[in-house]
């Protein structure tokens, strides 16, 4: 299969539209569709209905093997580049909320790591993006971001699950609380390390580009449960904070973030099972020698 008509297929199911395709593609509609045609023949199988457009059942089936294929020829193409283009004077980091907003060591994580880097280099042009989880490691991988920072629960000294294939480095632990409103009977004092199967029938709040993923709650405490009762599609913490202070539910922050709960009316209560930790990784491409981002990976 050729690569540029999966790309196509790709963006026609993306936007459901084949004129919304060609505008993002800069092609003719009718290039769109010979491609699109190309595709269905050559795999003999229709993979767009037309009205309204749509994936059949074989285009569902093909989208789910011709994203990640894409994503990684992008890898391969920005792996390249970076090991043949001259250092450049920017550097783009990609960072989760989350990892873009607490310390992951004593000497202030990746702030006080960019920090440094900024002083060692004053001329460089730094831009710092945040984003959700997935959309960090593809921009990694994608070569659209230079390095990126990514954060998530995992048992001490285990790896991140990555939705990219990418190498990773640990950069910081912490443990996590449960964050509740303030006068809640749990964080009574003196407040008691809570496990959190006791809590899979609690309202929790669905923040999946800030708090944890519901879904991973249920899988490391085996239980059911842990449903959304209010859903947070933003960054921004203190948003969540507040949320979970007017009592819309719970949720799971790292403890080294404990400085701005003060900001909102809220408590703290450790987790005593499972054992879990905030992990936050470093993930790359290739890091070219003297370039910003290979100095920055050797300061975290």
């Amino acid at each position: 299969m050729d690569a540029h008509l999966l790309r196509t297929f790709v963006t026609v199911a993306r936007l459901g539209s084949f004129s919304g395709a060609a505008a993002e593609l800069a092609y003719t509609q009718a290039a769109v569709s010979q491609q699109i045609a190309a595709l269905e023949a050559d795999l003999k199988v229709t993979l767009l209905r037309r009205r309204p457009v749509e994936p059949t059942e074989a285009g569902t089936r093909l989208l789910e093997h011709a994203v990640p294929i894409l994503l990684r020829i992008d890898a391969a193409r920005a792996d390249v580049s970076r090991m043949t283009a001259p250092p450049a004077a920017r550097l783009i980091v990609a960072m989760t909320p989350l990892a873009a907003s607490i310390p992951a060591s004593a000497d202030g994580g990746a702030a006080g790591a960019l920090a440094r880097l900024r002083a060692a280099l004053p001329r460089l042009e730094l831009t710092v993006r945040v984003a959700s989880r997935q959309a960090v490691a593809e921009a990694t991988a994608r070569g659209e971001a230079d390095l990126g920072l990514i954060d998530g629960l995992a048992a001490p000294s285990d790896p991140l699950p990555l939705p990219v294939p990418l190498p990773a480095i640990g950069v910081g632990e912490c443990a996590v609380s449960v964050i509740l409103p303030a006068g809640h009977p749990l964080a009574s004092p003196p407040a008691s390390p809570i496990g959190l199967r006791s809590l899979a029938d609690a309202r929790w709040i669905d923040a999946p580009a800030v708090g944890p993923v519901l879904e991973d709650l249920r899988r490391v405490t085996g239980a059911e449960g842990f449903r959304a009762a209010c859903r947070y599609e933003g960054t921004d913490v203190l948003t969540v904070l507040w949320l979970a202070a007017a009592g819309h539910g719970l949720t799971l922050l790292p403890a080294a973030l404990r400085p701005a709960f003060p900001l909102a009316p809220v408590a703290a209560v450790g987790v005593s099972a499972p054992r879990l930790v905030h992990r936050v990784e470093l993930v790359h491409g290739t890091l070219p020698a003297g370039s910003p981002a290979a100095a920055l990976a050797a300061l975290l």
